[in-house]
């Protein structure tokens, strides 16, 4: 995920993008304009998009979400937000997991494919020609997700980490707003 994801993402214009990351750090080592990140539970993107001193939408060229949506109590509400707070052309990346066990910080509440993902932003409010998603997974690993210490530590002289499309692990898309 993170291979693939930074690819797309460094394929962008970051060095003249304002970025937006919800509930995370992932982003931080990019190469953008500007970089801003909003923690629950001071930010809930699920209660509005994050507002300007004016009262209006902050406006976002990137927003980047990594393993946050399976935590949302109104995941729909919160994606039509980050709609809201992207501009024009602007994207919207999302990460979430898929088999893994519950880990709730606070709660946890969904999983998704990337079709599911790719349904879900298209309801939102993204073209499907403008939706991009994989997944990634494979059997050892998942596996492994279920060990008592979670999440496994990886391995890399025994971890096979080769994908099995037939058992994604996590999914991710990067839409763009027309």
């Amino acid at each position: 995920m993170n291979k693939t994801s930074r690819q797309w993402l460094r394929a962008l214009d970051l060095e003249n993008m304002s970025i937006c990351e919800i509930s995370g750090k992932w982003g931080k080592t990019l190469p953008v304009k500007k970089y801003k990140s909003y923690h629950f539970p001071k930010f809930d993107i699920c209660a509005g998009p994050f507002l300007n001193p004016r009262g209006r939408a902050r406006q976002y060229d990137l927003i980047l979400a990594n393993q946050v949506w399976e935590h949302l109590d109104r995941p729909y509400m919160a994606a039509l937000n980050v709609y809201d707070m992207l501009r024009k052309g602007g994207y919207f990346w999302i990460a979430v997991p898929f088999f893994v066990p519950l880990h709730g910080a606070p709660v946890d509440c969904s999983r998704w494919s990337a079709r599911g993902l790719r349904n879900f932003l298209i309801e939102v409010g993204f073209k499907d020609t403008e939706i991009r998603t994989e997944e990634w997974g494979n059997r050892a690993a998942a596996l492994r997700n279920l060990e008592p210490s979670w999440p496994p530590e990886y391995h890399p002289e025994t971890d096979d980490l080769s994908n099995d499309p037939a058992f994604p692990i996590c999914a991710w898309a990067l839409a763009r707003k027309t």
